[in-house]
Parts: C-alpha cells; sequence; structure tokens
C-alpha cells in the first residue's frame, strides 16, 4: 500500500480536530452570555464525569487499534479480523460502562437530568471507528463526514440555546453530534473488507495487550481531567469551574494545532518500527520536535499577549479571570506537545507502554496532591498551577526514559531559533497594546504578531521554513510546467 502524504493527513486530521472542537469553541463567545459561568461550570463538570465512563468503557482501544491497524495495513485478512475483535470487544466494554454510569448518576441526583442527556457519549463511543481509518492513514475519511454534522449543530445552538435553563438543549446536541458523526463513518467500511472472509475470530487474545495500553491511557485521560474534577469537588462555586472551563477551550484549539501531528504520526511509526526503520524513525523525530517548536513558542507567547483584549471581547463581561487562567496555562502548549513526542508518537507506538505508564502515573500523582493544596489555596488559578508543575514532571520522566534512543540535546538545540523569534513577536506584540485597544488591537497584533515571526525565522534561515517554501515551490513549477 503506497504511503500516505503526512502533511496531507495533518492537514485532515487537524481539520478534523478542530470540527471537534467547533461546537464549543465557535458557540463560546455566544454560550459564555447565555449560559453564564454557573450552567458553564455544570456542563463542564457532567461532561468530565461522563467522559471517565467513556474511558473505562473504551479501555484504550482508539490508540491500540490505531496501532494494530498500521502494524498489518497490507494484510487484508488479518485486518479485518483485528476490526472485527476490537469492535466486539470494544462494544461489550461500553455496555458494561452505560450500566454502570446509570446506575451511578441517571437514577437520582441534582444533576441526573443532565446525565441522561450525556448517555449518547457512550452510544457515540460505542460506534466509534475513527482508530480504524487513522490505522490505515486514511484521514480524510474522519473529516468529509463530519463537516455536515458540526455545522448545523452550530446552526441548531444558536437557534435552541438562549438563556441558562437551555443547558439540557445544548447539552443534548453536543451529544447527538457526536453520536451521528461516528455513526456516519461506518458507510466507508464496505470498501476495506469487500470480498475478504476471516476465521477463528478470537477476542480474548486482544485483552492482555489491550489491558496494558489501557492502564497508560486510562491515567493519562484522568490526569487531563483530574483538574476539573477536583475544581468542582473542593469549590462549591462552579462559576469557578467555567471560568477554568473557558480558559481550557482557547487552549485545547492551540492544542490541538500543535499535537495533531501526533495522530498521523503514530500509525507511520508503528508500521516502521513494525519494518525494522529505526534510522527513519529518529529522522521523524527531529522533525516533529521542529514542529512542535515552530508552532508552540509563537502560540504560547501569542495567547499571553493577545488575552488581556481578546478574553472580554470572546467571552463578554464578568470572564476577566480567565485573563489570568490563561497566562498561567499558556506553557501548558509546549510542554504537553514535548509529551506528545516523546509518550504518544515514540513510547507508545514501540511498545514501551511501560515506561509510558510510569510516567503519567507520576504525573497524576503529583497532580493529585498539587491540586488538593493549590485549589484550597488560590481556586482555578491552583488548578493551572498544578497542571503545569505536573506536565513538567510527565516531561522530565519521559526524557529520561529515551535520552539513549533518541538525541534530545541535539533536538532541543532546535529550538533557540523559535524562542529568539517568538520573544521578538510578543515584544512586538506588547508595543501595539500602548497604541491600541479591543477588537483592533487582537486583530493587529495577531497580523503583526505572526508576520513578525516568520519574517525572523526566513532571516535566520530556518531549515524547516525553507524546506516548507520549497516544496510549494516545486508544485507552483510542476503544474506550470504541466500546463504548458
Amino acid at each position: 500500500m503506497a504511503k500516505k502524504s503526512i502533511a496531507k493527513n495533518y492537514l485532515y486530521n487537524l481539520t478534523y480536530q478542530i470540527l471537534t472542537l467547533l461546537l464549543p469553541l465557535v458557540t463560546a463567545s455566544y454560550l459564555a452570555r447565555a449560559l453564564g459561568a454557573t450552567a458553564t461550570g455544570i456542563y463542564s463538570y457532567t461532561y468530565t464525569i461522563v467522559n471517565y465512563f467513556v474511558i473505562f468503557g473504551s479501555l484504550g482501544i482508539t490508540l491500540y487499534g490505531q496501532r494494530e491497524i498500521a502494524y498489518v495495513q497490507n494484510q487484508k485478512e488479518k485486518r479485518k479480523q483485528v476490526f472485527i475483535e476490537l469492535v466486539l470487544f470494544r462494544f461489550v466494554t461500553l455496555c458494561i460502562s452505560t450500566f454502570l454510569y446509570y446506575m451511578a448518576f441517571m437514577r437520582n441526583g441534582e444533576y441526573a437530568k443532565y446525565y441522561k442527556i450525556l448517555i449518547f457519549e457512550l452510544l457515540a463511543a460505542m460506534f466509534d471507528i475513527s482508530w480504524f481509518f487513522q490505522g490505515m492513514e486514511e484521514f480524510k475519511k474522519t473529516v468529509t463526514r463530519n463537516i455536515i454534522v458540526r455545522l448545523t449543530s452550530v446552526c441548531l445552538i444558536f437557534i435552541f440555546v438562549k438563556q441558562p435553563s437551555d443547558l439540557n438543549k445544548y447539552l443534548a446536541i453536543y451529544a447527538l453530534a457526536d453520536f451521528i458523526g461516528n455513526l456516519s463513518l461506518w458507510l466507508y467500511l464496505p470498501k476495506y473488507f469487500k470480498g475478504v472472509k476471516i476465521k477463528n475470530i478470537s477476542i480474548a487474545k486482544q485483552i492482555p495487550a489491550i489491558m496494558l495500553l489501557f492502564i497508560p491511557q486510562f491515567e493519562n485521560k484522568v490526569y487531563n481531567m483530574l483538574d476539573t474534577t477536583m475544581l468542582g469537588k473542593i469549590i462549591q462555586d462552579k462559576a469557578e469551574t467555567g471560568y477554568y472551563e473557558q480558559s481550557q477551550k482557547i487552549i485545547r484549539v492551540l492544542l490541538t494545532i500543535v499535537t495533531s501531528l501526533g495522530t498521523v504520526m503514530v500509525p507511520r511509526i508503528a508500521n516502521m518500527f513494525a519494518t525494522g526503520e529505526n534510522k527513519k524513525i529518529n529522522e521523524y523525530m527531529k522533525k516533529s520536535f521542529n514542529f512542535v517548536f515552530l508552532l508552540g513558542f509563537p502560540a504560547m507567547f501569542g495567547l499571553i499577549a493577545i488575552s488581556k483584549d481578546f478574553v472580554p471581547i470572546f467571552f463578554g463581561p464578568g470572564y476577566d479571570r480567565v485573563v489570568v487562567l490563561m497566562n498561567i496555562l499558556s506553557p501548558i502548549i509546549l510542554l504537553m506537545g514535548i509529551s506528545n513526542i516523546l509518550g504518544t508518537q515514540y513510547l507508545l507506538p514501540s511498545k514501551r507502554q511501560k515506561e509510558f505508564t510510569i510516567s503519567v502515573t507520576v504525573g497524576v500523582f503529583v497532580n493529585f496532591i498539587l491540586n488538593y493544596i493549590l485549589i484550597k489555596l488560590f481556586k482555578a488559578e491552583g488548578a493551572c498551577i498544578a497542571t503545569i508543575l505536573s506536565q513538567v514532571v510527565v516531561d522530565a520522566v519521559q526524557m529520561i526514559k529515551v535520552k539513549k534512543e533518541l538525541n534530545l540535546k541535539r533536538m532541543f538545540q532546535l529550538s533557540y531559533k523559535y524562542i529568539f523569534a517568538g520573544f521578538i513577536m510578543f515584544a512586538c506584540c506588547m508595543i501595539i497594546r500602548i497604541f491600541a485597544s479591543g477588537l483592533i488591537c487582537v486583530l493587529l497584533q495577531i497580523l503583526i504578531g505572526v508576520v513578525i515571526y516568520f519574517a525572523i525565522l526566513m532571516a535566520l534561515k530556518d531549515e524547516y521554513i525553507y524546506s516548507f517554501i520549497g516544496k510549494i515551490r516545486e508544485k507552483i513549477e510542476n503544474k506550470i510546467s504541466a500546463g504548458t
């Protein structure tokens, strides 16, 4: 099977990931005013709870399935066998998880009516087969079918969600969008399985490997949601959770842009690992670090620069706390980008689950302790600080685990150009704030900041930028030649 273009798959996956964030993000400014901080906090808390059950029921099959399909991309019978075994196993485990969710949250309680709506998130997970297409490096498939669903959802929110009491409508639209989007992917399957017959389906043989990979994935998901859960439990004022949720929305978009390459790289690295192409793996790791630094530093500096004017424009009055939270959280863009390379792109595809598990376990432990202490002292700001410090620990542990295989010193030396360009960009953006404010200030900061950042990199003759420009020039020249 011909190798798919990593650049194209990145763009497809980036589009898909942004679409999954589109519903809460595009409508965030509107919902911040319509629902208010308290209702937003209730949404964040209840959605986090249902996500625990999705994670438990999925048992890490998303990443495991993506990796296993990548191993057998060219083996039609084996590919179908792996797919059927994993689909059946995931369906069973999610049925169990759904039953436990029903018993624990849907029968009674303050937020029972919201939990009943969010059961569609569990149903959506049952029919999620995006991992199959990702393993096949067919990222375009996961994009095209979801565009109409997502855009329709955004329209429905503007039509039906008008006030805090409409929170149930918002949850229904959000959950049903995921459910319908996942169902639509099944329409592509016949192409891959037509005429392929298999025997000896065995779910049991997959269990040991699934469980081995489930543990680090479960811990990783818990680690990412622990701050919201503990904030909601420790602080009674749900507005605190709402402020934290709003700051996370912007961070998630930037994280999506920086880490989407990781999803594309997993099947490629897994396939190269299966074929013993270790030298190429190191080359791809270097490119991944380059990519994260290229986008991570300007995203971090830029977010800090525009936050003061951006937040009141985007979220409306009453969300001043979000400015501080976004500034504290901004380094997470780089920290999680690095962890995505070392953990998701390298340790997991190369079957180093043990090392990955250790790093995440340490991170969860540190995050829990710091959250317990800092949330009581500083509320939402404490949760942000705990998140940053625990991610530093995760990155440090992963670096120790891979230092013998990867030349980390050489890879981190790539960052100095991006740090310099990012700092100059930040300084220019702060100067703009002296002469402008509001929307004009934000637009000028983004426009001028981007121009300055990439101009400096071009002046420094950055290899990554020049390579990108060279590829574009080559494609243009080829099209001109073909036209003549």
